[in-house]
């Protein structure tokens, strides 16, 4: 068995929830399962724990709650008392409490920037912020898709998150790549708890990695694949300490902790950014 990899989260959103997949991840040394109340039609937590409910102690598990079932569909809501209940129904269903509950998407509910929205989200965190403190869950986080949605919202009176999960990878926009940035410095979020997710953008099979080379990016060029190129590179875009990846096949798990191996070129990453900024720059309005 290899040695324990915290930087890798195996990430449930389109993973299927088998035993082997997590007796995989475990062999890998991957210890850390990212799910959310809304996966697998709001069935996510039932079937993780059916599927390994002896298993989950040796995993340091995290959810989201802000999604709830609703007539149309998933519907979302801010309500402090709704989140606190969905983070109670998490560890009924987990069968244990979780190590951390994030706020998933605040800015669904928190589109138009109103100032009156500080409030909705300070208490929204709040909410989350309580049932940490009540043991319900271990710790709460932030998961933001788009985070230049809160960066308005955010001020000293806002709860801090202990971790802030944000879209990471190479086909990240700039200004996602900036607001995510400014968003951790708004929160005061230590480097080290800031996860990336979606790192292939859906895809690990998507043809871009066929026609982009992301070794570029690597000092080492011909030490991995493409794909594992792409995968290390989203460590550094934004800069996070976790990236939450999903995956059915152990084998591609294992290919992904391999990839921690690679060095990044910092100064590649960095002109990569120049050359988004300027290319967004120049954009026509």
């Amino acid at each position: 068995m290899r040695g324990a990899y915290p930087r890798i989260v195996l990430g449930l959103h389109r993973s299927r929830h088998e035993r082997r997949l997590l007796t995989g991840a475990l062999d890998l040394g991957v210890t850390a399962v990212d799910t959310s109340s809304n996966y697998l039609g709001f069935g996510s937590h039932r079937a993780l724990a059916g599927a390994g409910s002896d298993l989950l102690s040796r995993f340091s598990v995290s959810t989201k709650v802000g999604y709830f079932p609703g007539r149309d569909g998933a519907q979302h809501s801010l309500d402090p008392a709704r989140l606190y209940a969905a983070v109670e129904k998490a560890a009924s269903e987990l069968g244990r409490e979780p190590d951390l509950v994030f706020l998933h998407n605040p800015e669904h509910s928190l589109r138009n920037g109103s100032l009156r929205h500080r409030d909705v989200l300070s208490q929204a965190c709040a909410a989350l912020d309580n049932a940490a403190a009540s043991g319900v869950c271990a710790a709460w986080g932030v998961a933001s898709w788009d985070p230049s949605s809160l960066l308005a919202l955010v001020d000293p009176a806002t709860p801090r998150p202990s971790v802030l999960m944000v879209r990471a990878g190479l086909l990240v926009g700039v200004e996602t790549l900036d607001a995510a940035d400014a968003l951790v410095e708004a929160w005061g979020v230590d480097a080290g708890s800031v996860w990336g997710m979606s790192p292939f953008g859906g895809s690990a099979d998507a043809s871009v990695w066929s026609r982009a080379d992301p070794r570029v990016f690597l000092r080492d060029r011909g030490r991995l694949t493409r794909v594992q190129a792409a995968f290390r590179a989203a460590y550094y875009l934004p800069r996070v300490g976790s990236v939450a990846v999903g995956t059915n096949e152990p084998t591609h798990l294992g290919e992904l902790v391999d990839a921690l191996a690679g060095e990044i070129d910092e100064g590649a990453v960095r002109e990569y950014r120049r050359l988004l900024r300027d290319h967004s720059c120049g954009q026509p309005a």
